[in-house]
């Protein structure tokens, strides 16, 4: 396997989960202080991988959420916000600058904020009343399990987030092995589709933000890859008239409340591409990790698989996934 280390992928998923005490004080802090809205906002890659968490918030709660790009939050604004309020924003840099500009303006209404940073120091957490660095620690998104389980916990709609929480300690040493039982699927994916001249990539519900962001950062940003994404809900409004047989539609699917909706699409495009993948959580097992809890953990799985697409893809095209033309490069 091509780029991969897995004692480093334990190792760095340990470094989040060892303070998982300090994370879950976030959100006890946050409970005790009483809040009128879970507010998510940040840019690009950073913002959907906190999309499912609200996601999970409206779904299996009636807590009040909302969700939007900084970038549009900064002109439109958000009528739902007050000083009451709790915003969540993530930069791996801890300076992206439309992110700043919204932590600025979030603090100017008196909202509480709390950043999830790369780097410490940043000024992303000077702006924060509560923030935590994952430096190498991945998955990110591991945080915000943590967080807002408990809060979900804290407000009585996740009885089980302690026993959920607990097997989560099993889940770094389970990724890794996703990646080692996907890797074969990826390298064969990655060296039939790298120079197609149009892809659609397809998902649903917490999976979405994977198919969005996966498409956007990585095929897109780091390998130039033409790419439509889609919903698996929206597909049927538009895209499927672009489906043909030398067309690759790619499914992501995983096993949350959304599910169904993919398996119409996988009926439907199945039988009119000889290009057709799916992807699918179910399919990889995850040790040490309850059954009930699998709804959860899509977008930390889905992951797992598309990173080893990116690192074959990396090492088949001969195109570095660090290389930019213009973003960080130039003004814009």
């Amino acid at each position: 396997m091509v780029t991969f280390d897995e004692k480093t992928i334990i190792r760095n998923y340990e470094f989040i989960y060892n303070q998982r005490e300090t994370i879950e004080k976030i959100a006890d802090d946050v409970c005790a202080e009483g809040f009128d809205l879970l507010f998510f906002t940040s840019s690009g890659g950073s913002k959907a991988m906190m999309d499912p968490f609200a996601h999970y918030v409206n779904v299996y709660s009636k807590l009040p959420v909302d969700s939007m790009i900084s970038a549009d939050f900064l002109l439109t604004g958000c009528n739902r916000l007050t000083d009451k309020s709790v915003a969540f924003l993530t930069s791996k840099s801890g300076d992206t600058k439309e992110t700043i500009a919204c932590a600025e303006k979030l603090r100017e209404m008196g909202v509480r904020i709390v950043s999830v940073c790369g780097v410490a120091n940043s000024k992303l957490a000077a702006l924060s009343d509560y923030t935590y660095t994952y430096l190498d620690g991945r998955p990110q998104e591991l945080v915000f399990y943590f967080i807002i389980g408990k809060i979900l916990y804290n407000k009585g709609y996740f009885p089980q987030y302690p026993d959920f929480a607990d097997n989560l300690k099993n889940l770094g040493a389970a990724l890794a092995k996703v990646r080692i039982a996907c890797d074969e699927k990826c390298k064969a994916y990655a060296e039939k589709y790298a120079y197609e001249p149009y892809n659609i990539w397809i998902g649903s519900g917490d999976l979405w933000p994977n198919a969005y962001s996966y498409s956007m950062c990585v095929l897109e940003e780091s390998l130039w890859i033409r790419t439509k994404s889609v919903t698996s809900a929206e597909f049927f409004h538009g895209t499927l008239e672009l489906v043909e047989k030398d067309v690759p539609v790619t499914l992501v699917m995983g096993e949350g409340v959304t599910r169904s909706q993919d398996e119409r699409v996988r009926r439907f495009v199945e039988p009119l591409t000889d290009k057709f993948t799916c992807f699918d959580t179910k399919d990889y097992e995850l040790e040490g990790i309850k059954e009930e809890y699998r709804k959860y953990l899509g977008p930390v799985v889905m992951g797992a698989i598309l990173q080893r697409i990116g690192k074959n893809a990396e090492v088949f095209m001969n195109h570095s996934l660090e290389i930019r033309r213009y973003y960080r490069k130039s003004e814009y």
